[in-house]
């Protein structure tokens, strides 16, 4: 059974120096920035891209969208899936993306120019998550085939450098670190894979998993689970430190993140809502209707106080101090 404890470790982790313990929620960002309208139908994810200074979207009208959310600005349309795309990623340097989604296939684009470079087969289902490692040299799938799949962009092989099959059922999620690759499943397990040693880890939460996503730090893993509950987990012990509760979450994918001072935790809800907790009590900081339905995602920035949501209801937000 796992205890709920927030470590020593953690309590250092989330106040940095003075100035971010006393960030106040009117220091949040929930002041509507820009809205990013030009899907058509639910947007499924939006990230901002290293530095910030753009981001991706994607939905179920089948395209990628790149904007400038600074100001409100659509740059590129991407279109060649043939379903709809449930996840983007692009590379440090802003030249590649990786998208997947419905019609089984890691899509690797030329930013650019806007052209498929490369189409990787092999998933047997829909492909619910992707994502560069650091050096952009390999993607790495999740899949609603139990697996997580890796693939060489550099090679003009097809198939999967790697394949982890070791799931009970659809993974939902996927981090990286330089050594592992770290898996979140409906089977109630955030499952990690050290490629170094071929060695797996594997917590059980005890809820289906739908999103995983890392601190900043790198120490911890937070995993949005289906119970409408986000845990917050110790990565070198597997040990619970916290809950974050309130908002709705039973049956939509629904992205959670930290944010870049990992101060505060931050989840959508299937109201529309966009909450803020407070990393280490875990009482909720700041709430505030973002969407008129439910919130499938959330990026924040890299530097600044600034974050997008996407919904269901078609629109990428922008929100700012």
């Amino acid at each position: 059974m796992l205890k709920t404890k927030v470590a020593p470790s953690l309590a250092g982790l989330a106040r940095p120096d003075k100035n971010k313990s006393n960030m106040s929620s009117s220091e949040l960002p929930r002041k509507e920035a820009n809205v990013l309208k030009g899907h058509e139908g639910a947007v499924l994810a939006a990230r901002f891209n290293s530095d910030g200074n753009y981001c991706l979207s994607c939905g179920k009208d089948r395209t990628i969208r790149l904007w400038n959310p600074h100001r409100g600005i659509h740059i590129k349309n991407y279109k060649s899936h043939g379903r709809e795309v449930r996840d983007v990623h692009v590379t440090p340097d802003n030249s590649k993306l990786c998208s997947c989604g419905g019609d089984r296939q890691i899509f690797y684009w030329d930013v650019s120019t806007g052209r498929v470079i490369r189409k990787f087969r092999g998933h047997d289902g829909e492909v619910n998550a992707v994502k560069f490692n650091e050096y952009a040299s390999v993607v790495v799938s999740a899949g609603y085939d139990r697996s997580l799949r890796a693939w060489d962009c550099r090679s003009h092989s097809t198939e999967p450098i790697q394949i982890i099959d070791s799931f009970l059922d659809t993974v939902m999620s996927v981090c990286l670190t330089k050594t592992e690759i770290i898996g979140g499943s409906v089977d109630g397990t955030v499952r990690t894979f050290d490629i170094r040693i071929g060695r797996e880890i594997s917590d059980d939460l005890g809820q289906p998993v739908n999103c995983i996503s890392m601190s900043n730090d790198g120490n911890c893993i937070l995993a949005s689970c289906l119970d409408s509950s986000i845990r917050l987990l110790d990565r070198s012990t597997g040990e619970l430190l916290q809950e974050y509760k309130g908002h709705a979450c039973k049956s939509y994918k629904m992205d959670c993140c930290l944010t870049n001072s990992d101060a505060h935790v931050i989840g959508g809800s299937e109201d529309g809502s966009i909450f803020f907790w407070d990393l280490v009590d875990a009482s909720v900081v700041s709430k505030f209707r973002a969407h008129s339905s439910v919130v499938t995602s959330v990026s924040y920035h890299p530097k600044d106080n600034c974050m997008i949501t996407s919904s269901v209801d078609g629109s990428v937000r922008v929100w700012k101090t």
